[in-house]
Protein backbone atom coordinates (compact mmCIF):
# COMPACT_ATOMS: atom_id res chain seq x y z
CA UNK A 1 0.00 0.00 0.00
CA UNK A 2 1.46 3.00 -0.67
CA UNK A 3 1.50 6.59 1.07
CA UNK A 4 -1.65 8.65 0.87
CA UNK A 5 0.26 11.01 -0.41
CA UNK A 6 1.89 9.24 -2.89
CA UNK A 7 1.65 9.09 -6.57
CA UNK A 8 3.38 6.57 -9.20
CA UNK A 9 6.23 9.36 -10.88
CA UNK A 10 7.48 9.00 -14.48
CA UNK A 11 10.60 7.10 -14.68
CA UNK A 12 12.77 10.22 -15.26
CA UNK A 13 12.01 11.72 -11.49
CA UNK A 14 12.46 8.45 -9.95
CA UNK A 15 15.80 8.61 -7.66
CA UNK A 16 16.01 4.42 -8.55
CA UNK A 17 16.06 5.39 -12.21
CA UNK A 18 19.37 7.20 -11.54
CA UNK A 19 18.06 10.75 -11.40
CA UNK A 20 21.84 11.48 -10.66
CA UNK A 21 21.84 11.54 -6.85
CA UNK A 22 25.63 11.50 -5.17
CA UNK A 23 25.34 12.30 -1.91
CA UNK A 24 28.49 11.71 -1.37
CA UNK A 25 29.36 14.72 -3.88
CA UNK A 26 29.05 18.52 -3.31
CA UNK A 27 26.31 20.11 -4.89
CA UNK A 28 27.49 23.24 -6.52
CA UNK A 29 26.01 26.61 -6.67
CA UNK A 30 23.39 27.36 -9.40
CA UNK A 31 22.51 30.49 -10.39
CA UNK A 32 25.24 31.92 -8.98
CA UNK A 33 24.04 33.70 -6.26
CA UNK A 34 22.68 30.79 -4.36
CA UNK A 35 25.05 28.31 -2.69
CA UNK A 36 23.79 25.24 -1.98
CA UNK A 37 26.21 23.37 0.87
CA UNK A 38 28.40 21.13 0.37
CA UNK A 39 26.26 17.68 1.56
CA UNK A 40 29.29 16.37 4.05
CA UNK A 41 29.71 19.51 5.33
CA UNK A 42 26.28 20.39 6.69
CA UNK A 43 26.07 16.60 8.32
CA UNK A 44 28.88 17.57 10.43
CA UNK A 45 27.35 20.98 11.45
CA UNK A 46 23.78 18.75 11.95
CA UNK A 47 25.95 15.99 14.09
CA UNK A 48 26.57 19.18 16.66
CA UNK A 49 22.51 20.41 16.94
CA UNK A 50 20.81 18.16 19.82
CA UNK A 51 17.59 18.26 18.49
CA UNK A 52 18.43 17.55 14.80
CA UNK A 53 20.34 14.30 16.65
CA UNK A 54 17.40 13.06 18.49
CA UNK A 55 15.97 12.13 15.48
CA UNK A 56 15.59 8.36 14.40
CA UNK A 57 12.93 6.30 12.51
CA UNK A 58 10.43 4.59 14.60
CA UNK A 59 9.72 0.45 13.92
CA UNK A 60 6.74 1.93 11.89
CA UNK A 61 9.22 3.72 9.27
CA UNK A 62 11.69 1.43 9.60
CA UNK A 63 9.27 -1.43 8.45
CA UNK A 64 7.72 0.83 5.96
CA UNK A 65 11.73 1.73 4.58
CA UNK A 66 12.34 -1.85 4.75
CA UNK A 67 8.88 -2.78 2.90
CA UNK A 68 8.62 -0.47 0.16
CA UNK A 69 12.63 0.09 -0.23
CA UNK A 70 15.02 3.72 -0.60
CA UNK A 71 13.95 4.19 -4.19
CA UNK A 72 9.97 4.02 -3.38
CA UNK A 73 10.19 6.11 -0.36
CA UNK A 74 12.54 8.92 -2.30
CA UNK A 75 9.72 8.85 -4.73
CA UNK A 76 7.35 9.51 -2.59
CA UNK A 77 9.65 12.49 -1.03
CA UNK A 78 10.27 14.36 -4.52
CA UNK A 79 6.43 14.46 -4.07
CA UNK A 80 6.34 15.96 -0.99
CA UNK A 81 8.66 18.44 -1.47
CA UNK A 82 7.19 19.54 -4.83
CA UNK A 83 4.17 19.91 -2.77
CA UNK A 84 5.12 21.27 0.85
CA UNK A 85 8.32 22.90 0.23
CA UNK A 86 8.75 23.95 -3.27
CA UNK A 87 5.49 26.91 -3.52
CA UNK A 88 8.02 30.05 -2.80
CA UNK A 89 5.85 30.58 0.62
CA UNK A 90 4.26 27.03 1.45
CA UNK A 91 1.28 26.83 3.21
CA UNK A 92 1.51 26.64 7.31
CA UNK A 93 5.26 27.14 6.53
CA UNK A 94 7.64 25.44 9.15
CA UNK A 95 4.42 23.18 10.33
CA UNK A 96 4.13 21.67 6.96
CA UNK A 97 6.04 18.69 7.78
CA UNK A 98 5.03 15.96 10.18
CA UNK A 99 6.91 14.46 12.83
CA UNK A 100 6.15 11.13 11.96
CA UNK A 101 4.22 8.66 9.94
CA UNK A 102 6.53 8.72 6.90
CA UNK A 103 10.17 8.09 7.04
CA UNK A 104 10.82 11.10 4.77
CA UNK A 105 9.11 13.23 7.12
CA UNK A 106 11.39 12.30 10.03
CA UNK A 107 14.36 12.39 7.46
CA UNK A 108 12.90 16.30 6.50
CA UNK A 109 13.69 16.60 10.44
CA UNK A 110 16.94 15.20 10.65
CA UNK A 111 18.18 16.93 8.20
CA UNK A 112 16.57 20.47 8.40
CA UNK A 113 14.93 20.13 5.20
CA UNK A 114 11.53 20.13 6.59
CA UNK A 115 10.40 24.12 5.67
CA UNK A 116 11.64 26.91 4.38
CA UNK A 117 13.42 28.48 7.05
CA UNK A 118 15.76 25.47 8.42
CA UNK A 119 16.56 24.96 4.50
CA UNK A 120 17.85 28.78 4.64
CA UNK A 121 19.36 28.15 8.00
CA UNK A 122 21.18 25.19 7.57
CA UNK A 123 21.35 25.01 3.46
CA UNK A 124 21.61 28.63 2.23
CA UNK A 125 18.38 27.96 0.27
CA UNK A 126 16.66 31.36 0.28
CA UNK A 127 13.14 31.78 1.07
CA UNK A 128 10.06 34.03 -1.02
CA UNK A 129 10.88 32.50 -4.43
CA UNK A 130 9.86 28.72 -5.76
CA UNK A 131 12.33 25.66 -5.43
CA UNK A 132 14.35 25.17 -8.81
CA UNK A 133 14.77 21.98 -9.88
CA UNK A 134 18.58 21.72 -8.84
CA UNK A 135 17.38 22.90 -5.17
CA UNK A 136 14.96 19.90 -4.68
CA UNK A 137 17.55 17.56 -6.24
CA UNK A 138 19.78 18.75 -3.64
CA UNK A 139 16.84 17.91 -0.50
CA UNK A 140 16.42 14.82 -2.03
CA UNK A 141 20.27 14.16 -2.32
CA UNK A 142 20.06 14.71 1.51
CA UNK A 143 17.50 13.03 2.14
CA UNK A 144 19.20 9.87 0.44
CA UNK A 145 21.91 10.40 2.20
CA UNK A 146 20.66 9.98 5.70
CA UNK A 147 17.91 7.59 5.45
CA UNK A 148 20.41 4.69 4.71
CA UNK A 149 22.97 5.74 7.49
CA UNK A 150 20.29 6.27 10.07
CA UNK A 151 20.54 3.75 12.84
CA UNK A 152 17.59 2.17 12.81
CA UNK A 153 17.29 2.52 8.89
CA UNK A 154 17.14 -1.88 8.91
CA UNK A 155 14.39 -3.92 9.17
CA UNK A 156 12.45 -3.91 11.95
CA UNK A 157 12.45 -6.34 15.03
CA UNK A 158 9.18 -7.92 13.82
CA UNK A 159 10.39 -7.80 9.96
CA UNK A 160 12.07 -11.13 8.23
CA UNK A 161 15.69 -10.65 6.92
CA UNK A 162 17.11 -11.92 3.84
CA UNK A 163 20.26 -13.76 4.53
Amino acid sequence: MRHRLAKKLPLSNNPAAGAGLRPSLPVAGFDGVTRMKDIDEVFARLSKSAFRRRFELRDPERAYLARKGLPTVLAEARLFIETRLAAASPVKDGKQTPFRGHPAFVAQHATATCCRGCLEKWHEIPRGRPLQAAEQDYILAVLAHWLPSSKDAGPAPDEPRLL
